[in-house]
């Protein structure tokens, strides 16, 4: 199965893009670029594959809490553009 011009056409009129005529050729020749690899990988026999949530065994990707020291006030108020003597002063956005 190809994909025409036509059709790249119409999924970039549904996608609310707008391409010339060289970018509309470019793109047409990588999707079927690109359903050929899927061709490819259809031909191989996977019935014996069990699936997988992930490419590679993941434990626990989370790291180890650790308490550490926080910023002082001073320091996180040093740079702030308005401030008193505790916190950061903002715009007010609720009337």
């Amino acid at each position: 199965m190809a994909v025409t011009k036509q059709e790249v056409e119409k999924i970039a009129e549904l996608a609310r893009l707008e391409f010339n005529e060289n970018e509309i050729a470019h793109l047409t020749n990588e999707m079927n670029q690109i359903l050929h690899h899927m061709d490819k990988l259809n031909e191989l026999d996977t019935s014996n594959v069990e699936p997988l949530l992930h490419p590679i065994e993941v434990k626990n990707v989370f790291r180890e809490d650790e308490l550490k020291e926080s910023i002082n006030r001073e320091d996180a108020l040093k740079n702030a553009p308005e401030k008193d003597e505790e916190f950061f002063k903002v715009p007010k956005v609720i009337g």
